[in-house]
């Protein structure tokens, strides 16, 4: 797959950050992101940085039995490069690809990895993603033995047609059951994805997914509309008019469908497209990204943020193993982020959160454009913050385009 990733500046090959960057270290909570690329196929919607078996072929370093070991090199590599300052790990997030195609052993070394060179917070949050044909009940026991406390599955959909649309594998009704699964097997919490704009689908298909995931009983909930991204499948089909686009009415629709079943369910919509039972079943490695947290990711194409600095991995396996064997920082490029690009960039995922934004974030002229947003319905000022209301939910990016110099 050829990279598309941002050229940046240069990374030092020992992966070493500026002195501003490690400024930050001490006082700043850590999360870690491991990287799985591995899939057994390829969604037609995907554009994540995956690759299936036919793809990598015998490419060197691409192997599965190998990546643990690779990914812990890169974890002695960020033990250098944050050191001996660095706070334990309050999260922790295995994300893919599939992560759970690894055997469970080899997650848990790498999150052993973790705890040995970094430590792990008291009440730290470790989860995993799984397509869940990927994994059983043992499966799940062991994950939790080596010290995973949460697991997302992907749904997607209960409905076999829209499923297909997007070359999903799993079986109908399999999700559900790896719910109730991991919850025998003494995982603390649950979640369920789903993704709904799907071309063919109905508002009467999305209400039954909606409904069949409720019912599961997750602890938390992700519904994510439909993004046709360049070069998938799936944008190749609507392309030549084998599908329709999708709408953003009906993705509006939707979006207010998935609101009124889940709030009555009991789930609260703490950020734009998260869903869960309580604060306390929130998904807190994501809120670690929408508080500007630092974070390292580990892996091919995996981005990490420390201070005022981010970073992207090369993003193939071969290239990336070969680095790691090299000993040198597997880093394709990075960015130094300016005071007012961290500001925006505060205002744009603060804005999504429930919690909402400190108005001094802005600057006098933005703040004179609250008025008119309250005034459209778009945000309300509670308690000293900037919320988005449900219709400015809908239309988050056109409220941060309009308040934003």
């Amino acid at each position: 797959m050829p990279s598309t990733l941002p050229d940046g500046e240069p990374v030092p090959s020992t992966g070493q950050l500026p002195e501003s960057a490690l400024a930050s270290v001490p006082g700043t909570p850590l999360s870690i992101y491991l990287h799985v690329p591995f899939c057994t196929t390829r969604c037609g919607y995907c554009d994540f940085n995956t690759y299936t078996a036919s793809e990598l072929g015998d490419a060197p370093g691409a192997s599965r039995v190998g990546y643990p070991d690779a990914v812990i090199a890169e974890l002695d590599l960020a033990r250098r490069v944050l050191g001996d300052h660095a706070p334990k790990v309050g999260t922790v997030f295995v994300g893919g690809g599939t992560p759970t195609l690894l055997q469970a052993d080899d997650l848990g070394r790498m999150l052993a990895g973790i705890r040995d060179r970094f430590g792990l917070a008291p009440d730290a949050e470790v989860t995993t993603e799984s397509n869940p044909e990927s994994i059983d009940e043992d499966g799940m026991r062991r994950l939790v033995d080596h010290g995973f406390t949460r697991i997302s599955f992907g749904m997607q959909s209960v409905r076999p047609h829209v499923l297909q649309v997007l070359d999903r594998v799993h079986t109908p009704g399999r999700p559900q059951q790896a719910v109730a699964e991991a919850k025998r097997a003494g995982f603390a919490q649950t979640s369920l994805d789903l993704i709904y704009g799907t071309p063919g689908e109905s508002l009467d298909d999305w209400r039954a997914s909606l409904e069949a995931a409720i019912a599961a009983e997750p602890d938390h909930v992700s519904a994510y509309s439909l993004i046709v991204e360049p070069g998938t499948r799936l944008a190749a089909r609507i392309r030549r008019g084998e599908l329709p686009m999708t709408d953003d009415d009906d993705l509006a629709d939707k979006y207010e469908l998935a609101e009124e079943l889940l709030s009555s369910a009991g789930y609260v919509n703490y950020e734009i497209s998260n869903w869960s039972t309580g604060r306390d079943t929130q998904c807190r490695h994501n809120l670690a990204y929408w508080h500007g947290d630092n974070w390292w990711g580990a892996g091919p194409g995996a981005h990490s943020h420390v201070g005022d600095v981010r970073w992207w991995n090369v993003k193939h396996p071969a290239a990336y193993a070969s680095r790691i064997d090299q000993g040198v920082s597997p880093a394709h490029a990075r960015e130094i982020l300016t005071q007012d690009q961290q500001r925006i960039e505060r205002v744009l995922l603060e804005l999504r959160l429930d919690t909402g934004l400190d108005p001094a974030v802005l600057t006098d002229r933005e703040r004179s454009r609250v008025p008119d947003l309250e005034a459209r319905g778009l945000v309300s000022a509670d308690h000293d913050q900037l919320i988005l209301t449900s219709a400015g939910r809908l239309l988050a990016d056109g409220v941060v385009r309009d308040l934003l110099d």
